[in-house]
């Protein structure tokens, strides 16, 4: 099958490679010529594990291609739109302007029989509307949310955990065409749900609100421990042990970034305002609060562990991206933590396996290192802010050696306490006494 995939971002390039890699030919299309030349020299502008590997032989078969000239997706039965959906700079709004250029862009080279298939989240309501444009080139609409794990995106396209359909009741053909892209995936037991465009739309907002929300639960519970002297990972391990509620997500901490989660639950929030069913999402935005409240208290700690201000010490950082195994720096706690301690006056160290230079760019007034070693070399105190695997299992005695006091603030709770305390280290963490 040829498909097309409008939009080479994070989504639409790990997804045209995944095509590929599928058995399909692919073109991807993107309006950025810089990003169309990495990406046609096999090289992605983003860090995620697995997919240079993934495009470089998806290129030597000759099945994958990137080009900006949007008439490239001529001949393609099956048209993914995969664009981003930024949050509006005026609202918490979802900004929909690229999807819309994107589908008025490939109108006029569709076909009878074509499917277009919108894969990038969008305010339910967005696909029946889309539909009618569509429509009128005799071409059907379907709309397929996408589930990925930024440093798991590979493995989520191929072999995904479900597929969620969203078509007219009356196109069957939709859905056919859909089974033949994901043929692989539905052969291997993948859970199919096929249903309206408006429960297809709502699944991937009500899953990342799910999500948020009960990160945000274990974080207000890490307030509470705090002021009683509880340990939330505890806490989180006892609960966790009922399947009702599950470990998974409990992890108390510095809370969720990313381009996805928050300017989500923010979207949901304000077309739930537009629907008339406001209250219904209320909680969201105690949500989102208890959320940023986890970086001011990360910042109120910095403070306590130096002995009151932090203006003029100096400060490690380790781990600037949202989560580890990404460089992912939108609304990331770690680099909103590490640029308020900046304006606070303390001397900011901070290191990233790969997130220094797209946080560079963000915040070139920070330091920034390539090596955890060097930057807590004469720190005043450590702040441990992304999870990364060499974070946590680097060797307090060892780090000890480098550092001016023996100070660490775990933003993650992914440290062992007894042994940075045994090593001599000051250790804090958020919920834990």
């Amino acid at each position: 099958m040829k498909i097309s995939v409008i939009g080479c971002g994070y989504l639409g390039t790990v997804h045209a490679a995944c095509m590929t890699e599928l058995g399909h030919d692919v073109v991807g299309i993107d309006v950025d010529a810089a990003k169309i030349e990495l990406l046609a020299a096999g090289r992605p502008p983003f860090f995620e594990p697995g997919l240079p590997e993934m495009l470089t032989s998806a290129m030597a078969t000759g099945r994958l291609s990137f080009r900006t000239d949007i008439a490239a997706v001529e001949g393609a039965q099956v048209h993914f739109i995969a664009v981003g959906t930024p949050q509006l700079g005026d609202s918490f709004a979802a900004d929909l302007t690229f999807v819309d250029a994107a589908v008025e862009a490939i109108v006029p080279h569709l076909r009878p029989g074509d499917l277009v298939v919108g894969k990038s989240t969008v305010p339910v309501g967005t696909a029946a509307r889309l539909a009618e444009v569509v429509r009128e080139s005799g071409a059907s609409l379907a709309w397929n949310p996408e589930f990925l794990r930024e440093g798991f995106a590979v493995k989520d396209t191929l072999a995904p955990d479900r597929l969620v359909y969203g078509i007219e009741s009356d196109d069957s053909s939709a859905e056919a065409l859909l089974d033949a892209v994901y043929a692989t995936a539905l052969a291997a037991g993948t859970p199919k749900v096929v249903t309206d465009f408006a429960t297809a739309e709502l699944v991937k907002v009500a899953a990342n609100a799910f999500l948020a929300t009960k990160i945000s639960f274990i974080n207000a519970m890490a307030e509470v421990a705090e002021a009683t002297g509880a340990d939330v990972t505890q806490l989180a391990d006892a609960i966790g042990y009922d399947a009702r509620i599950g470990r998974r997500f409990l992890n108390a901490g510095l809370g969720f970034g990313g381009g996805c989660l928050p300017k989500d639950i923010r979207g949901f929030m304000a077309r739930a305002e537009e629907l008339g069913v406001d209250q219904a999402l209320s909680f969201l935005r105690e949500v989102d609060s208890i959320n940023l409240r986890r970086r001011e208290r990360m910042v109120d700690l910095a403070a306590e562990v130096v002995g009151g201000a932090v203006a003029g010490k100096r400060i490690a950082i380790l781990g600037l991206a949202f989560k580890p195994d990404s460089d992912d720096v939108r609304d990331s706690p770690a680099l909103d933590v590490a640029q308020r301690l900046g304006e606070l006056g303390a001397l900011v160290v901070a290191t990233d396996p790969e997130a220094v230079e797209t946080s560079r760019r963000r915040h070139p007034e920070l330091a920034y290192v390539s090596s955890p070693e060097e930057a807590v070399r004469g720190a005043d105190a450590v702040l441990l802010l992304t999870e990364w695997k060499q974070y946590r299992e680097l060797d307090p005695g060892a780090l000890g050696s480098l550092v001016a006091h023996r100070a660490i603030v775990d933003g993650r709770n992914c440290l062992d306490p007894v042994a940075w305390r045994k090593a001599g280290w000051h250790y804090r963490a958020l919920g834990r006494p």
